[in-house]
């Protein structure tokens, strides 16, 4: 929220300079995010009116003219904008004035003509980008008035950061009552004079949803002058509180809303037929709003109707067909109460916001509607004439304000320090919250404005705040320290993200709401959990792999010219599981375990003159999966397998220990291409809590007799993988305690015999590692060994020795 301090001032004015109130509020709850200036520093610039304007005698552009600037004689100004009349009041820097940038006024001559100052535009006093002509000023500021002075530039626009909950500050009212309450300064509300009644007509409204609409106040005004102009002063609140200008009816409307927190609505009253209902509409009604969108509206949003025919959204935007023009003359005032409920989300639902919907769906005052409609109907009134009719006000609704109960001595232990009763009850008054006390607890009753009021900590908070943070004394907690043990087979997320950075990966956070084509394609899921109310009409559903995100900060490192990317993320991910049931961090029905996804793109290694440079490829990114499980790398298991969004060809489920914690692979061709990438990345994603588990260390004895290395060479079906032959060695190896010597095994030739075309057979090379800890290994026993692996490889897969 964005306002004028000076407009604050009129409601309260403490005896603290703008940075001190700026530090209040902000220790209370109401951030306040920056304080500027309206008006950058100049000084010696004063209200001057332009007596008369002459030719230059030697330029064609240049007037000459002559200026009272108050001080008794005219000033001869020369000047070149195409707006310098006789009879207007403009700014007049005089000799010696300095403006921003630091520039000095001097008399200067200019063809020949001298100069005694210089007549301002808005760009050279830095109030606006206008430099087409004078800064055209109020014919009612005095001549020789400083220029700060007649426009009131010496004051701060406030731009307030509130949290959901205190909609009550939506307002200058609601930031005044909180100022007040802080400082002790009085509160002073605008003084409103009721409007006569001098008409008798009535607008019929029937109010069919009272789930809706809790309360319905309005009335008629005749013969208003809807082209009367704005006053300076309201124009200038409402432009330094963020809003255009538009016309007096539409000017009147925002700067109730902004003054009280009241958003209204101005129907004209000649494009309605009869009376008004509000409803939850009916399946496909429209509407065309203000803002010249037309939407199709469903049963669950409220709308205020004539005839038949939707007029307005109600709480949201009024439409179009019964705006107020600067030909109207009738209107209709409309002031309610809309449940917080029936607002929430609607507006978001037609990708668009609106400052009343703002409002109404965090909690409008609903005790103060008539008072509020009073002084908007003042103001119209005064500014734009015309004569009204009674207020109709419908209290159909309202919610219930049940007391609040807070103990004294629960709310000591929740701040740590013994606020005494006489300033609980002092910071429940100044607050406006009634209250009665019985028994060491008080019981308060939240006024109609304040809706974050309703449990206990609710008031707690409120006593905090007004005490204040900064009064409450740093005591850290005194309790018995317990060394506790960390757990040695246990790797926590930050252990494994700093494997992976060890890896030259970045770790990067993408959201956990995804495009629904992004489930579909990379993770095959057609029934995806989606969002009641997402931030982005496109990321509407939750993600149940990490993949797409990857690759989607692939390529934007792409388009931005880098050409080597390795990023991981550890995240959650979401999916439906009816096995699962509520709980602290659950919901019933979804699955929410942690992943840990990889990808890598680019050159394998960074450009160097000693390695040459080739893509990354499937093997490079599974040793980085081997590197991050450590000594459990020995019981993983690839095993080809499809996956939506890798290569048909290139792409593995792993597992581990017997157990599938994720998959590896290269990007789909597909995929890749739709992505735009030159080629595609190597991605890979595994469950946290299956590679969470590290071995412990256990110490071994060093032999001390030599080891043995052998090769063993031999021909096996082409279908036969390196897996089912290293199962099968490792089988053999565990049953037969003569093989317990064969201590590493690893395969380390892969041969086809291109002549022979697609061959049936592949030629494998096996390299074993033997060593006893007791003896020195003779030949004869190695060779024994060798033969007793060659057998089981053979009666199991059939191979024979190569020559």
């Amino acid at each position: 929220m964005q306002f004028p301090e000076s407009w604050l001032r009129t409601f309260v004015n403490p005896d603290l300079d703008t940075d001190e109130l700026s530090h209040r509020l902000t220790m209370a709850g109401l951030e306040v995010e920056e304080t500027v200036p309206v008006a950058p520093a100049f000084s010696g610039v004063v209200v001057a009116c332009i007596v008369d304007v002459g030719p230059h005698p030697n330029a064609d552009r240049l007037h000459v003219c002559q200026v009272d600037d108050g001080s008794g004689s005219p000033l001869q100004i020369v000047c070149g904008a195409p707006n310098a009349v006789a009879g207007i009041k403009v700014p007049l820097a005089r000799i010696g004035a300095r403006l921003p940038g630091d520039v000095k006024i001097s008399k200067a001559k200019m063809r020949g003509v001298e100069s005694f100052g210089m007549l301002c535009s808005g760009r050279e006093l830095g109030l606006s980008q206008d430099h087409a002509g004078l800064l055209v000023l109020d014919a009612e500021a005095g001549v020789g008035q400083p220029v700060r002075e007649a426009l009131d530039l010496d004051d701060a626009v406030f731009t307030i950061k509130l949290t959901p909950n205190r909609a009550d500050c939506l307002s200058i009212l609601g930031v005044a009552r909180e100022v007040a309450a802080l400082t002790g300064a009085p509160l002073t509300l605008p003084h409103t004079e009721p409007v006569p009644v001098d008409l008798e007509d009535h607008l019929s409204v029937d109010v069919l949803a009272p789930d809706l609409c809790g309360r319905f106040s309005g009335r008629i005004v005749r013969g208003v002058n809807a082209r009367a102009a704005t006053p300076q002063w309201m124009k200038s609140r409402l432009e330094r509180a963020g809003q255009r200008s538009i016309s007096a009816l539409v000017d009147i409307s925002n700067y109730v809303m902004l003054e009280l927190g009241r958003p209204t609505h101005v129907f004209d009253l000649q494009r309605i037929r009869s009376g008004l209902t509000v409803r939850w509409a009916q399946k496909g009604e429209t509407l065309e709003l203000l803002n010249g969108q037309t939407v199709e509206l469903d049963p669950d949003v409220g709308i205020i109707a004539a005839d038949g025919v939707v007029e307005s959204l109600a709480g949201i935007m009024g439409g179009e067909a019964t705006a107020v023009t600067l030909d109207t003359t009738d209107i209709f005032l409309e002031a309610a109460f809309w449940w917080p409920e029936a607002i929430m989300g609607r507006a978001k639902r037609y990708k668009f916001s609106s400052e009343a919907s703002h409002r109404f769906e965090r909690g409008v005052d609903f005790g103060s509607v008539r008072e509020h409609l009073e002084r908007m109907t003042r103001l119209i009134v005064d500014i734009c004439g015309g004569h009204a009719g009674p207020i109709d006000d419908q209290v159909v609704n309202l919610p219930a304000r049940a007391p609040v109960t807070m103990r004294l001595q629960r709310c000591h232990n929740i701040l740590g320090v013994a606020v005494p009763q006489a300033e609980v009850e002092r910071i429940f008054t100044s607050l406006n919250l009634p209250f009665t006390e019985s028994k060491g607890a008080y019981h308060v009753t939240p006024p109609s404005y304040r809706f974050d009021i309703s449990i206990e900590e609710d008031l707690v908070e409120e006593i905090a705040r007004i005490y204040g943070f900064e009064r409450i004394p740093d005591r850290p907690p005194l309790a018995r320290v317990e060394m506790r043990v960390a757990p040695e087979t246990l790797r926590g997320p930050h252990s494994l993200r700093r494997i992976l950075a060890d890896l030259d990966y970045q770790e990067v956070i993408n959201f956990s709401f995804v495009e629904e084509v992004w489930e579909t394609e990379y993770a095959g899921n057609t029934d995806p959990i989606r969002l009641l109310n997402p931030i982005a009409s496109q990321l509407a559903v939750m993600r149940s792999s990490l993949i797409a995100g990857l690759v989607a900060n692939i390529c934007h490192n792409a388009n931005h010219k880098q050409n080597r990317v390795r990023v991981f993320e550890l995240g959650r991910v979401f999916s439906r599981d009816d096995r699962v049931s509520d709980g602290d961090l659950s919901v019933a029905g979804v699955s929410q375990p942690q992943h840990l996804a990889g990808a890598a793109w680019g050159p394998a290694f960074e450009e160097q003159w000693g390695v040459p440079t080739r893509n990354v490829d499937f093997y490079d990114v599974k040793m980085d999966i081997v590197a991050l499980l450590g000594k459990r790398a020995s019981s993983l298991v690839c095993v080809a397998a499809a996956h939506p969004a890798l290569h048909p060809g290139r792409s593995a489920r792993l597992v581990l220990d017997g157990r599938d914690i994720g998959w590896l692979g290269e990007l789909h061709p597909r995929l890749a291409q739709q992505a735009e990438l030159t080629h595609a990345p190597v991605v890979f994603e595994v469950d946290v809590e299956a590679i969470s588990r590290a071995c412990l260390p256990a110490p071994v004895a060093l032999s001390r007799q030599p080891v043995v290395v052998r090769d063993l060479a031999i021909w096996v079906n082409a279908k036969v993988s390196y897996q089912d032959l290293s199962d099968t060695l490792a089988q053999t190896i565990a049953s037969n305690a003569t093989l317990g010597v064969v201590k590493d095994i690893r395969l380390f030739d892969i041969w086809r015999d291109k002549a022979a075309g697609a061959a049936s057979e592949k030629s494998m090379a096996f390299r074993f590692w033997l060593q006893d800890s007791e003896t020195t290994l003779d030949d004869a026993r190695v060779e024994r060994c060798m033969n007793l692996l060659l057998e089981a490889l053979a009666s199991t897969h059939g191979v024979r020795l190569r020559a």
